[in-house]
């Protein structure tokens, strides 16, 4: 238990200097890194729903110069006959993250929502601030934490005819619906 307390003091105090240096230097938090972690299916699902398919390319540049993003992690359902999306996300930059699936009531289902969550936490010490893109309420949790120790950038709903209100609730105003950004991250074949 006294190691445990050691590590909390150690850990604000890290806080704590970070927030000096930001407070005293201003743009230092730029260059910070910060992390996106992407639910596939819901992206995929919920733009798909409000008429659009986003261009990948587009949307890492636009998490890029927007977000700060030095880093997206893509939680999928692998599947063979992907490989060419799985190939392309790759040479894109983004890190592939993929759940094998199961068939689950006769249907071939990945829950990636606890490996988005583990790696969120695994990375924690690794980013200054997280990008959620999901619509999910079972990212709630997740959100409230991260929101509470300042390190939510931002939740991005891929539809928002189509999330849950528990999230909108847990990121207090830090959030955004991607249907606004649909000009600039469709892709041009859709």
């Amino acid at each position: 238990m006294q190691c445990r307390s050691v590590l909390v003091i150690i850990f604000f105090a890290v806080q704590l200097f970070r927030n000096e240096i930001t407070s005293k230097q201003g743009s230092l938090v730029t260059n910070f890194e910060n992390y996106a972690f992407i639910d596939a299916n819901n992206l995929h699902l919920g733009t798909r729903d409000a008429g659009w398919i986003p261009d990948y390319f587009k949307l890492l540049q636009y998490l890029k110069s927007r977000y700060n993003v030095t880093k997206a992690f893509y939680f999928i359902g692998k599947k063979v006959e992907e490989q060419q999306l799985y190939d392309t996300l790759i040479s894109f930059g983004y890190k592939v993250i993929f759940r094998p699936p199961q068939i689950i009531n006769g249907e071939l289902k990945a829950n990636c929502d606890t490996d988005l969550v583990l790696h969120c936490m695994i990375e924690y010490n690794n980013y200054n601030k997280a990008v959620i893109i999901s619509g999910d309420g079972d990212f709630c949790s997740l959100v409230e934490y991260l929101k509470e120790n300042e390190k939510l950038r931002m939740v991005l709903v891929p539809n928002k005819k189509k999330f849950s209100h528990l999230l909108a609730k847990a990121s207090k105003g830090q959030m955004c619906s991607m249907d606004d950004l649909k000009e600039t991250l469709a892709h041009s074949t859709f």
